[in-house]
């Protein structure tokens, strides 16, 4: 396992639809275990192949507590939301590539999702909570959308505000 560079937000891989995984195999368990080195030693939740340059459909999610969602880490290869319930959740969303910024995103409270485990066995489970937001919010990044892009589009302007002050600070200093 290695750590890989996470991609920020400008970096035209994180705008592309990511390309599905035709076979699961050892390229593809050491990309899962090289995307939980680097998430976990960013202190994020969830990372998708995008986010550290490889357009793959390839996504791992981790709430450090099983106890909570029953699941633990969860990585997942293809995974697709097949249905959504109807009740919504607004709560708050950051991104490992968007460092500094977060905002209240909406999203379905419940989804099922499908996919293929790293062992390629089929996975499919429907989940709630944080759980369910951060399986959302990383599928999202495989389509090419930004947690930014749930947002208003006042909102949306304002963080980019925000977003280029920071890179703007971070260069001059």
């Amino acid at each position: 396992m290695a750590l890989r560079g996470i991609r920020i937000l400008g970096d035209p891989v994180l705008r592309e639809p990511a390309e599905e995984v035709e076979a699961v195999d050892d390229d593809v368990r050491g990309l899962v275990g090289d995307m939980l080195e680097t998430m976990y030693h960013a202190d994020g939740i969830g990372l998708a192949a995008p986010q550290v340059g490889v357009s793959r459909r390839v996504i791992v999610v981790d709430l450090g507590n099983s106890d909570e969602d029953g699941v633990g880490t969860v990585a997942l290869v293809n995974p697709r939301v097949v249905e959504a319930g109807r009740q919504k959740d607004k709560a708050p969303e950051g991104c490992l590539s968007i460092p500094g910024l977060e905002e209240v995103v909406e999203r379905p409270d419940t989804v099922t999702v499908e996919g293929l485990t790293p062992e390629g066995e089929p996975f499919s489970r429907e989940v709630s909570g944080l759980l369910s937001r951060a399986l959302q919010h990383e599928i999202d990044h495989l389509d090419g959308i930004l947690f930014i892009d749930r947002v208003s589009p006042f909102k949306r302007r304002m963080l980019m505000k925000k977003w280029q002050k920071s890179r703007a600070e971070e260069v001059a200093s």
